[in-house]
């Protein structure tokens, strides 16, 4: 007999969106170095170590490159059962829909991390599903700390005003909630996909909460050469 589901451990899948063209970078920043491994394996590994992770799907156009590099770093991640690859999309918002069409509809809980955050930390992850589970969808934020000033671009513009910043969030991930409140904030979206930058944006839109939960500095995204830099610095502090 199963147990009471009160005692069935809460799990969640994963969405990788890695179809990114990496244009700030120059080249696939997914299979560059960090700490002798590649920057993908790095993200993948915070979540495969973890016996709440029931599925993980890669979106990329590159699986071969994404292949040889991991399997050039001796890695055993592409024997997990849990993961998948799918095709990517046109942009981020197309290549998480991919994915989340490859989900079995017994999934509740899905997080969509950034593919180039490699250092998300395990009490993160925890701390954000813990979150989702008690409001429906949750996010890691960090307050913003520069003055903001809107002005139409591109530069040089007159400055049209200072946004003031008290109420300001940068988002991060695991952005995680319900399987099928994404589904349905796909369905519903009132925007093109490509003007669709951020995952529970699409709960936003179509009038669902979500809340903030603290970040973490460390939970960088390496979009340039220099973030890549600085995420080796952070692996070497931690040793």
């Amino acid at each position: 007999m199963p147990p009471p589901a009160s005692h069935i451990m809460p799990s969640f899948a994963l969405i990788l969106p890695a179809a990114g063209n990496a244009s700030r970078f120059g080249r696939n920043k997914l299979v560059e170095t960090l700490n002798g491994k590649p920057v993908l394996l790095h993200s993948l590994r915070a979540f495969t170590r973890r016996d709440d992770v029931t599925h993980i799907v890669v979106a990329t156009h590159c699986f071969s490159e994404v292949h040889d590099a991991i399997v050039a770093a001796a890695s055993s991640v592409f024997v997990d059962p849990r993961l998948n690859f799918c095709p990517g999309g046109a942009c981020r918002a197309e290549s998480v829909f991919h994915a989340l069409r490859e989900l079995p509809s017994e999934v509740e809980w899905v997080a969509v991390h950034d593919a180039a955050r490699p250092l998300v930390s395990q009490e993160l992850i925890t701390d954000t599903f813990a979150a989702a589970q008690e409001h429906g969808a949750a996010v890691p934020a960090l307050p913003v700390n520069l003055t903001i000033k809107q002005a139409p671009g591109p530069l040089p513009s007159k400055v049209a005003c200072t946004v003031p910043r008290h109420e300001l969030w940068a988002m991060q991930t695991p952005q995680i909630m319900r399987r099928s409140d994404l589904l349905e904030g796909f369905e519903r979206c009132p925007l093109p996909l490509e003007q669709v930058t951020d995952d529970v944006q699409l709960l936003e839109l179509i009038g669902k909460e979500v809340w903030l939960v603290a970040g973490d500095d460390r939970n960088l995204k390496i979009t340039t050469p220099l973030d890549l830099q600085i995420a080796e610095l952070l692996i070497r502090g931690q040793r």
